[in-house]
């Protein structure tokens, strides 16, 4: 088969590689019908995580349809369709009876495309598939399942969760790519009174306006006396970090309140400077983490019931094999006004 291989910093290539096999009894080989590119591939390729080495198929956001499974599997079986989840659960270790997957000790977490071959590629081996891949109702498109594999339940689990967002709430989400763009619409399930999108690109500020937020500026200097002049003076009482620089990160410590909560939902690849002598005193409550995938159901009957609207994500679209020139545009996505790419089998 054909798939897209990590060759270190800088180096990737769509080449021949052996067909995935049932290696363990949980497992499933899929045929992926649709995939996308995460920023974290991104990121990947940039050397900013190590643990992903030379030789790796990459990608953990895919749609597709089971072929075989290991014997110990009862969920899913050949000719499903289904969604591939971007946290793989063992389903029994401590963390995972929690719903705690991205914690998961038992050969789970986040190891598609990181740890273990992922599903940027025309088939996949899905180990535990039990508990990491989900049945799609027919009426739900690929294009709409394959924001529930990670964009959707990071947005809402680790932003908007996470951040504790409330009706009322001032809201400042600093970055408008996908992840970003998802934590305005989720956001809005809960009705804040204000929905603030901070991105330098103007195709991101207005991609920001019809995905939820009600203003959108650029990080210029002028943020902060905007967010101020909006809350009182005190700040906003949530900020999402979506990007993963510096940067982005102390910005949205500059601009929460007192007594705020500052959701970390980037990946960030470089040391960042917390300012606790400015911090410590204000009541600031900091999250992070990795997406759990808990509420993926939840999500997903949202989606297939018309009560969460996931349309104008998606902005551009591929053939599996132009898996490269995809790569090419998402990775340039300042300029070519990319959010999320959609790749389809023949």
């Amino acid at each position: 088969m054909k798939a897209l291989v990590f060759h270190g910093p800088g180096r990737r290539s769509w080449e021949d590689v052996p067909d995935p096999v049932v290696q363990d009894p949980t497992d499933a080989v899929v045929k992926v019908d649709a995939v996308t590119i995460c920023g974290t591939d991104l990121h990947i390729l940039k050397g900013d995580v190590p643990a992903v080495r030379p030789g790796r198929i990459l990608g953990h956001e895919a749609v597709g349809t089971v072929r075989s499974v290991g014997e110990s599997v009862t969920n899913v079986a050949p000719g499903d369709r289904v969604l591939i989840s971007c946290i793989t659960s063992c389903g029994r270790c401590r963390f995972c009876r929690e719903a705690r997957y991205s914690l998961c000790t038992g050969g789970g977490s986040w190891i598609l495309g990181h740890l273990v071959d992922g599903v940027q590629a025309e088939y996949v081996r899905v180990p535990f598939a039990d508990t990491s891949t989900y049945k799609l109702p027919d009426g739900v498109p690929d294009e709409d399942a394959l924001l529930l594999a990670d964009i959707l339940p990071t947005s809402y689990e680790i932003g908007v969760l996470n951040g504790g967002v409330s009706p009322g709430d001032v809201v400042v989400v600093v970055g408008a790519g996908p992840v970003g763009l998802a934590a305005m619409t989720t956001a809005r399930l809960f009705g804040p009174r204000q929905v603030i999108a901070v991105d330098p690109a103007a195709q991101r500020r207005e991609a920001a306006l019809r995905h939820g937020a009600d203003l959108a500026v650029p990080p210029d200097g002028e943020v902060r006396a905007r967010v101020l002049e909006l809350t009182d003076g005190l700040g906003a009482d949530v900020t999402i970090e979506a990007v993963g620089i510096p940067e982005t990160f102390e910005q949205c410590a500059d601009l929460v309140r007192p007594g705020g909560r500052i959701a970390n939902a980037g990946v960030h690849g470089a040391p960042v400077t917390l300012h606790l002598e400015d911090l410590w005193i204000k009541g600031i409550t900091l999250t992070t983490g990795l997406v759990d995938t808990s509420t993926t159901p939840t999500l997903l009957k949202m989606v297939a019931s018309g009560g969460l609207d996931v349309s104008g994500f998606v902005t551009h679209r591929f053939g599996l094999q132009e898996m490269d020139e995809a790569y090419d545009v998402f990775g340039r996505a300042g300029e070519t006004g990319a959010l999320k790419v959609a790749l389809a089998a023949g």
